[in-house]
């Protein structure tokens, strides 16, 4: 008696299952698996062993299948390191940057940045321009009479001069005792000095004129430090920009961006 033969069919269903049971079900690739700890990749640390790229199981165009690159993090401020980054504020969105040659020196280089958002990359502004700050350079411990600046992040929110607002975003106070005169350090006049200054909030009390002298740290600790024309020589203890890049800052710094300075020679400021 002679077996009747299986259907062609038949012995190809079987032989199907393995193939797929060997290769899967896709010709596409699985995902990779991206190494963690680096910007944009998670917070877990990297792994001891990259994943390396996969090639696809099947197809014309099989190949290698590259490892997509790492999100890049925001574009931080040039000069400053995490140390200084950390001490600026998350609702801060303008940083004017002032960068001493050393700790000890008066001359400075001035730069503006501003940034979309709190987790924005910062970018360049306006400047770098040429500025002055203290005779005798910069301290973390500021007091009266040490003609130092203080380096640190302060806070931006009032302005004032002697001349007519110049169309500043900050509050400005117009006055007559903002008037300046006598010689500086070198014997530059000082007159037109505080024409147009810009308060730093070291030792002084927020939302009220440059002019006024509450000092919640105590007279010994010095105060009205501010941003002011500069009269061509060092100061006490200020910062001082041209007359016109005053008038340029003052048209720029925006109260709803609440606006920082961030000052000190590059050593400090670079840790």
């Amino acid at each position: 008696m002679s077996v009747p033969r299986r259907p062609p069919a038949l012995l190809a269903a079987p032989l199907l299952a393995l193939v797929l049971l060997l290769t899967g079900c896709s010709s596409e690739p699985a995902p990779v698996k991206l190494p963690v700890g680096a910007p944009g990749q998670g917070a877990a640390g990297p792994e001891s062993d990259a994943a390396p790229a996969r090639r696809a199981s099947s197809g014309p165009d099989a190949g290698t299948v590259p490892t997509p690159s790492p999100t890049p993090s925001p574009a931080a401020i040039p000069g400053l390191g995490p140390e200084t980054l950390a001490k600026i504020p998350a609702e801060a969105r303008q940083a004017f940057v002032v960068t001493g040659e050393e700790a000890d020196a008066n001359r400075s280089r001035a730069a503006l940045y501003s940034r979309e958002g709190r987790a924005g990359g910062w970018k360049p502004v306006a400047g770098p321009w040429d500025a002055h700050n203290g005779m005798k350079g910069w301290t973390d411990h500021h007091v009266a009479g040490d003609l130092r600046s203080p380096a640190g992040v302060y806070t931006l929110t009032d302005a004032g001069g002697r001349l007519p607002d110049p169309g500043a975003l900050l509050p400005y106070d117009e006055h007559p005792r903002f008037a300046v005169d006598g010689e500086g350090f070198f014997g530059e006049p000082l007159e037109g000095s505080f024409d147009y200054v810009v308060a730093i909030n070291y030792n002084r009390t927020e939302g009220v004129s440059p002019l006024d002298r509450t000092r919640p740290l105590g007279l010994e600790r010095g105060g009205g430090i501010w941003i002011h024309v500069d009269h061509g020589g060092p100061t006490q203890g200020c910062v001082s920009v041209p007359e016109h890049r005053m008038r340029e800052l003052l048209r720029a710094l925006d109260p709803a961006m609440k606006p920082v300075i961030v000052m000190g020679d590059a050593e400090r400021l670079g840790r």
